[in-house]
């Protein structure tokens, strides 16, 4: 069956897509190594904005109390919508390959950040979250043991989820 739009696909995944690339890769595995880029550009006091592929720029800001003006949100509330939004992929995906289908699918995102070391207060701390944790809303036909099955899998495969769970070098260079 070859489906025509989104509404005849399970899911709205073409998982026959997914499943040619996974295909295309073992025939060639030089092609499952891909560079991602974005380009942040700074307007003013603490705004920029992200500019990825040919998609609008996406907005960043800090809240008042921080000295923004809460025209978007910032980047470590960006990087666990990043986190959230990348599980939600794994979600479809996944339950798509399985027959699975999601009825609705939340996903609420919380993490524990010290802004002592960001503020100069604390140098020798960790700048970063100390904590994520992540809450998954699945309403689904499967039954508890696929849906346990499936969460194991979404974890196990998430891409943002691997970068902020182990070391990975990061090199920043000024021009």
């Amino acid at each position: 069956m070859t489906a025509t739009n989104a509404t005849d696909l399970l899911n709205a995944v073409d998982i026959e897509k997914v499943a040619g690339l996974a295909a295309k890769i073992q025939e060639s595995p030089e092609v499952a190594a891909t560079v991602w880029k974005a380009s942040v550009s700074w307007d003013a006091g603490f705004q920029s904005a992200a500019t990825i592929r040919d998609f609008a720029p996406i907005g960043s800001d800090e809240p008042v109390s921080m000295g923004g003006d809460d025209s978007a949100p910032n980047p470590v509330e960006q990087l666990l919508g990043a986190l959230g939004n990348c599980l939600a992929v794994g979600y479809a995906a996944n339950a798509t390959a399985a027959g699975i289908s999601i009825n609705s699918l939340k996903i609420d995102l919380e993490g524990d950040l010290d802004l002592r070391t960001f503020l100069g207060l604390d140098p020798d701390g960790n700048a970063g979250y100390e904590a994520i944790r992540v809450t998954v809303d699945l309403d689904t036909n499967a039954t508890p043991e696929e849906v346990v099955k499936l969460h194991e899998k979404v974890a196990a495969t998430s891409p943002v989820g691997h970068t902020l769970t182990r070391p990975i070098q990061v090199r920043i260079d000024p021009v």
